[in-house]
């Protein structure tokens, strides 16, 4: 779908490379319950404005940054200072959803970029046929190849005879005949005629390139790159062959060039580009994710992530939440227990913020088959999901799930996360099903609703979330979250549509509840988001300024209020004094890590992205955020390589 932005946006070009998942179903932060934070009066917020923060499985992207991204991805994007009306996205917009679901394919990391491809113009345009005349034609000597006055003909007008001949076999298909006669072109070509040679290897490459001889193109090529450095075409047919060849670093290095050379004007390049990074970051991520050492998150970001669930009872306060086996089906009862078990420590240790114990602790009472043993299975895959270790979580999921004599409350939070878990992993039919499960075995637990309200939103259903937020809020009429989710539903679907009074209704909806719940941060920052898309800086700073007072230990919430500044004021030293505030708040906070890296791709300071990238991968949740962040660092690096070879300069802001 493509938006309609206003008509004062401050436009900016360039087409995204790196989606973050499946984008990023993309990735990035916590994960887990498909929702975010939910049904308190004052959840605190998530990392940014975005759909479902699925806490569970630290790896997509929270409710507020999802939703950016999904609405930014939309948009269409224009060239900075590349006059003209249309429509698109400022630099700084860029900066937030680089790694969003693409649509065209490619480009934003790669902010160089000055314009983007065009309906029907370049960005379709193939690169099949050789260069030159297609048939021969006159010379300077007047004369045909081998006919009459042939001899009189100087060595280069034979060679371009020679060449004119292949590219009219090459035309009709014979592509051996074309080969021969661009060999001989380039044997008869003079050696000081640089650019006349390089046409001729690059001609040759395009006819071995029709018989798929990949190692033959890419050697044809490499000649005429050698002759002609900066030779778009012959750089982006090797690129292609280095893929067919599984040269994955050389295809990168071939085609970010292209496009840095074509200023970003060829969808083609640009889709190969994206393809390739997406390769790597896979390639490189199943390495990596396979041999980390599991990382336990911030304790702002556990408690952030348990507050996100009303009926969990493994996050309620010790001896709250446990039950004698013959109370188990008596709801809402709980008896004092005395008797010392892994799990009630494991719980002692969670009030105590001593989260590393836990799953050890929940181990032992599995291991007792203690009177805990199903709260104790999901405490522990809750925290094994945390830390991003989702093949331990699933079978200790599985186990709740089937135990049809455990309490109804826990098989439906199990379900939940399991559900949000494949969710992160892409499968949508398989976490529709968890949600759908949950909401027939508990259909009064307010959780399910609201997380399979964002997994609505998630696959774009969103009539269907709003009637699950609406469920929830009757439920639940104190949901402050839901209720704000559900007012972000409504605005996105709004705003794709391009209808200005449906899009004022849902701005009155969220003034209404931030009224109503003066208290949620996640509604003041869901309304920021939309303020920012309509253009209303100076009241998206307000509504961040009014979640900083609330939640001041929210690294996030300072990200997304640097990255205003820059959109907004274009203030660098402001956004970055607010972005270098959250990681000073939360060194664990991988999605500031992530913004400044690709801030500094925009200043030109290409080192340091690459350093801000690979702290983020080091402490990614998931094998599919470490993909999407070694997608970032491996087009930053591209790019040095790059600007070393051709002597190019990135531009600064």
């Amino acid at each position: 779908m493509i938006f309609k932005v206003p008509s004062n946006a401050n436009h900016s070009t360039t087409l995204r490379f790196c989606d973050r998942a499946a984008q990023r179903l993309e990735s990035s932060t916590p994960a887990g319950g498909a929702a975010g934070r939910i049904g308190r009066k004052c959840p605190p917020a998530p990392r940014s404005p975005g759909l479902p923060a699925c806490p569970v499985t630290p790896s997509l992207p929270s409710h507020r940054r999802r939703c950016e991204r999904v609405m930014a991805a939309s948009k269409p994007v224009e060239a900075p200072g590349g006059g003209g009306s249309g429509t698109g996205l400022s630099r700084w917009q860029l900066a937030l959803v680089l790694g969003a679901p693409i649509l065209l394919g490619a480009g934003a990391v790669y902010l160089w970029g000055r314009r983007a491809a065009r309906r029907g113009g370049k960005g379709a345009s193939e690169r099949k046929t050789p260069e030159g005349r297609a048939s021969p034609g006159p010379y300077s000597g007047g004369a045909q190849p081998d006919g009459p006055g042939h001899e009189e003909m100087s060595p280069l007008d034979r060679a371009q005879a020679a060449k004119n001949k292949g590219n009219k076999y090459f035309k009709a298909g014979r592509y051996e005949q074309a080969i021969q006669c661009y060999t001989e072109a380039i044997s008869l070509c003079p050696p000081e005629r640089n650019l006349d040679l390089s046409t001729f290897y690059q001609n040759r490459a395009a006819a071995y390139e029709q018989l798929q001889k990949w190692t033959e193109v890419a050697q044809d090529c490499t000649k005429a790159v050698e002759l002609n450095p900066k030779y778009v075409k012959a750089l982006f047919r090797r690129a292609k062959a280095h893929e067919k060849l599984d040269n994955k670093k050389e295809c990168l290095e071939d085609v970010t060039a292209v496009c840095i050379l074509e200023a970003f004007q060829n969808q083609q390049s640009m889709l190969l580009a994206d393809k390739v990074l997406k390769l790597l970051g896979k390639e490189k991520a199943k390495e990596k994710y396979k041999n980390r050492e599991p990382l336990m998150p911030s304790p702002q970001f556990i408690k952030s992530y348990f507050s996100s669930f009303t009926d969990d009872i493994i996050s309620q306060p010790l001896l709250k939440g446990e039950k004698s086996d013959e109370d188990k089906d008596k709801e809402g009862e709980a008896s004092e227990v005395k008797e010392n078990s892994g799990y009630l420590r494991a719980k002692q240790y969670m009030e105590e913020e001593n989260y590393d114990k836990i799953i050890s602790e929940c181990t032992k009472e599995i291991e007792a088959k203690g009177k805990y043993m199903a709260e104790a299975l999901l405490l522990r895959a809750t925290f094994y999901l945390l830390i991003g270790n989702a093949n331990a979580a699933k079978p200790d999921l599985d186990q709740v799930i089937s135990m049809e004599d455990a309490n109804v409350k826990l098989r439906a939070n199990a379900l939940i996360k399991r559900g949000s878990m494949y969710m992160q992993q892409q499968q949508p039919a398989l976490s529709t099903q968890d949600f759908n499960m949950a909401a027939d075995i508990d259909p009064q637990n307010a959780d399910v609703y609201h997380h399979r309200g964002q997994l609505k939103i998630l696959l774009d259903q969103i009539e269907e979330a709003v009637e699950d937020f609406d469920e929830c809020i009757r439920l639940r009429p104190d949901s402050a979250l839901a209720q704000a989710q559900k007012c972000f539903a409504l605005y996105r679907q709004a705003y794709t549509g391009n209808n200005p009074l449906p899009v004022q209704v849902a701005m009155k909806g969220f003034e209404d509840v931030i009224k109503k719940f003066p208290k949620c941060a996640e509604g003041y920052a869901l309304y920021a988001q939309a303020l920012t898309d309509q253009q209303q800086f100076g009241k998206a700073d307000e509504m961040y300024d009014k979640c900083i007072d609330l939640e001041p230990d929210n690294a996030t919430t300072y990200v997304h209020k640097g990255l205003l500044q820059l959109q907004w004021k274009q203030d660098l030293d402001k956004g970055l004094e607010l972005i270098s505030k959250a990681i000073e708040i939360d060194n664990k906070c991988d999605f500031a890590y992530e913004t400044m890296g690709t801030i500094e791709v925009q200043r030109g300071n290409l080192d340091k992205a690459i350093e801000m990238f690979n702290k983020a991968i080091n402490l990614a949740k998931s094998e599919m955020e470490m993909a999407h962040l070694y997608s970032l660092c491996d087009a930053a690096y591209a790019q040095t390589e790059v600007a070393k070879k051709y002597g190019l300069k990135p531009p600064t802001l």
